[in-house]
Formats: structure tokens, C-alpha cells, sequence
């Protein structure tokens, strides 16, 4: 560690230099500078991202041009300007990826592995240019679990774990869809399989990381051990979601794709993760997250088990006067009538029960999305309430008539009142 401080010494005092402050304060200068000139202002509109960087670019090369005319050097400065002109290559590579693939995709892979690459291999370069990578490489830290780690050993894992859990994503969707194009499995399947896929190339990526560290068979043994108590005392929570996760993936009872109903609401599950489950929750655009042990211990209505059919149905009611046949047969019309219900299975409508005022049916009818239950019923609700306005049928309503006697007191009575929709 003290060998460590000792090159950052050396670093701080190569940053001192009065050519090497020429050239930090200047890029210093034109990057805030452009940053701050390109802020929103009233009745102006901002600088586009890539309109910028040319603008800090095209400033930095000039500062290159004038530096030596004032007996300066300027070879850190054109360093810099070097990594602007990849940062404005990446730019445009997002911009043209972005036309051609998901946005979503395209950023998350911009974001996790792209610009985190480029930060990395930039400061790779700068302590190149300052020092020696192979030397700091090798400056030991400790010795850990039987073994000396140095700091290239620390660095080289920690990236490794860092790319296969945010880099894995791809490469998981891409075997899980040759693999769908392949056996033919299901879409809910094929999210189920991408997520395996990912937590076994994050799984290698755990044993690589061991690998490089050089961490013994005897080490392995103490961190388990200590795992073990922790899973009796602080975690146990969290191991017990992760073990769930994995086996709902494999029993295949909750998969992304799937519609549960969550409190009374039809809900997708968009994610399986380690420790929770991402459902959104359509009527009001919500993320619910739902510890994975949760599908364990309470019953969970599905509509996507066997098949994404859902039989729904809509109650009416109407007057005593008109015929039942003829009302469960004009139901069975205007259901068939309205898309989004399936012709197979056939809608169906059914006397229900007598009522105070009117004869109770339903119509059933079956739906290919569950999601799309309420849409659907909504529409053979107000097709109902048209074609009865239409045919001249009665939906009766109970009315509440006050009578007052010779004393002067009131009695309620109850009487029904047919009323047209």
C-alpha cells in the first residue's frame, strides 16, 4: 500500500509542472466553458450533445495550435482531444444504433458497458502516459484468504465481474432467441431461458473472478462458512428470494410475459430477478415489486398458465315483460358483435335469477389477452346499453315512493319503475 501512495505521489508532482497546468487548465476551461455557453436559456434553444462535443473538440485543437507559439508543449493536450474525438465517434454510433435496434437496448449497452469501457480505457491511458501499467500492476495490496493479491489482479476481476452482470444481458437474449427459433419453445419460455442463461454466465464470471484472485480451495471454505452464519442472522431473506427466483424459473409457474392478478388487478410480470419480480400494473402505469418468496406462501391467480384465454362476463338486467329467449339471444348478437371477443369459444348469455324489479342475465364471452379485459367489457357494456335503446328493452330500477296517511305520517314503499337506457 505504501508503494501505492508512492506512485500517486509521483503523479501529483509530474500535475504540478507549469506545461502540464497550460494544458489542464485549458481543457479544464473549454469543457466547462462549452458546458455552461449550452445551458437551456428563455427564447433559445440548448446545443445538441453532439454539437457540442465538436465545438470542445475544435476548441481544444486550437489551444493545441497556440500552445507552442507561446513556447508551451502541448502533447497532453492533444492526448485529450484524441479521447474527445472517440467520445464523438460513440455519439454517432449510438445515434445510428438507436435507428436500427430498441432504443432501450441500445441504451442500456451505451450506458452500462460502452461508456463505462471508455472511462476505463482512458484512465488506462493517462496512467500510461504517467507512469507504467504493468508496474502499478504489480504493487501488492495483501494477502488475502492464502493468497497475495496485487492491484492488476483486483482490477482485472472486478472488471470481469462488472462486464458478465452488465454485459450479459445480450448475449442472454440472443441464445434464448436462437434457441426459441431452434425447439420452438414458447415467448414466456424464452424469457425464462434468457434469465437462466444470464445467472449461469454470471455464475462463470464468479469462478473467473476466484480464478484470477488465486483465492484456495481452503479460502473458499472460510467464506462459506462465513456465509453460512450470515444466512442465519442478516440474509437469510435475501438467499431464500434468490433460491425462490430460481425455482420459479424452473418450475416455470412465474415467467415474465405471464398476467397475475395482484390484489383484485390483472398485472404483467415483466422481470424475474434475483431477489423480486417486476409486475406492471396496467390501470395506473405502476412497477410492483414482489419479493420472489411471495409466489411461495400465498395463492396467485394466473391467466397465462396454460393458455392466455380468459372468459369474462357483463351483468344486466331487464324487465319482467320481455321474453327471456329473446334477451339471452340478442346478447349472444351484440357480444359476437363487439371485437375483442373471440368467436371460439362462442359467447354465451344466461338467466341468472329473479330480482325485485327484473330478471338478472350475463353474457359470457372469451378474450385472447387478459390485459385486455376491462377495454373489452367496457365495449360490450355500451353495446349492450345501445342495441336496448335501439330494440325498445326495459332495464327496471327499484324507486323509493313516499305515502302519507290521514295522521300525517310517512311510509315507505318500495315500487319498481321501468326505465329505457
Amino acid at each position: 500500500m505504501n508503494q501505492l501512495l508512492y506512485e500517486f505521489g509521483g503523479w501529483f508532482g509530474y500535475l504540478q509542472r507549469q506545461a502540464v497546468l497550460w494544458q489542464l487548465f485549458g481543457t479544464v476551461a473549454i469543457v466547462l466553458g462549452v458546458q455552461l455557453a449550452a445551458l437551456p436559456q428563455r427564447r433559445r434553444r440548448p446545443v445538441a450533445p453532439v454539437v457540442r462535443n465538436l465545438i470542445k473538440l475544435g476548441l481544444m485543437l486550437l489551444w493545441a495550435v497556440l500552445l507552442p507559439l507561446l513556447g508551451q508543449p502541448h502533447g497532453l493536450l492533444l492526448f485529450f482531444a484524441g479521447l474527445q474525438a472517440i467520445w464523438i465517434g460513440l455519439e454517432f454510433l449510438r445515434l445510428l444504433l438507436i435507428h436500427r435496434f430498441d432504443p432501450r437496448i441500445v441504451g442500456n449497452l451505451y450506458t452500462q458497458v460502452i461508456k463505462p469501457g471508455f472511462f476505463i480505457g482512458a484512465t488506462m491511458a493517462l496512467i500510461q502516459k504517467l507512469d507504467s501499467i504493468s508496474d502499478l500492476a504489480g504493487i501488492p495490496l495483501g494477502t488475502y484468504f492464502g493468497s497475495t493479491i496485487n492491484l492488476g489482479q483486483l482490477f482485472t476481476a472486478v472488471a470481469t465481474l462488472y462486464l458478465l452482470i452488465t454485459a450479459s444481458g445480450l448475449p442472454s437474449i440472443w441464445l434464448a432467441w436462437l434457441l426459441q427459433r431452434s425447439i420452438g419453445i414458447t415467448e414466456s419460455s424464452r424469457r425464462a431461458m434468457e434469465l437462466m442463461i444470464r445467472y449461469v454466465l454470471v455464475g462463470i464470471g464468479i469462478l473467473l473472478v476466484v480464478d484470477q484472485l488465486g483465492i484456495k480451495g481452503d479460502g473458499l471454505l472460510a467464506v462459506a462458512g462465513g456465509l453460512s452464519v450470515g444466512l442465519g442472522f442478516g440474509i437469510k431473506e435475501v438467499f431464500s428470494n434468490f433460491i425462490s427466483g430460481l425455482w420459479l424459473l424452473v418450475e416455470g409457474s412465474v415467467r415474465p410475459g405471464e398476467v397475475l392478478i395482484i390484489d383484485g388487478d390483472p398485472c404483467e410480470v415483466r422481470s424475474l430477478g434475483l431477489r423480486a419480480a417486476m409486475l406492471w400494473r396496467q390501470r395506473d402505469n405502476a412497477d410492483l415489486v414482489i419479493p420472489n418468496q411471495t409466489f411461495f406462501t400465498t395463492t396467485t391467480t394466473t391467466y397465462t398458465g396454460s393458455d392466455t384465454l380468459r372468459r369474462s362476463q357483463v351483468l344486466v338486467s331487464a324487465a319482467y315483460r320481455h321474453d327471456p329467449a329473446e334477451i339471452e339471444e340478442l346478447l349472444v348478437r351484440i357480444a359476437s358483435s363487439c371485437s375483442g371477443v373471440l368467436s371460439a369459444p362462442p359467447p354465451a348469455a344466461f338467466f341468472l335469477s329473479y330480482g325485485d324489479s327484473s330478471i338478472n342475465y350475463t353474457v359470457r364471452f372469451w378474450i385472447a389477452k387478459p390485459m385486455n379485459n376491462l377495454s373489452v367489457c367496457n365495449e360490450v357494456a355500451k353495446a349492450i346499453w345501445r342495441t336496448f335503446q335501439e330494440q325498445g328493452i326495459e332495464i327496471p330500477f327499484p324507486q323509493m315512493v313516499l305515502h302519507e296517511d290521514r295522521s300525517g305520517a310517512q311510509t315507505a314503499a318500495y315500487s319498481s319503475q321501468n326505465a329505457q337506457p
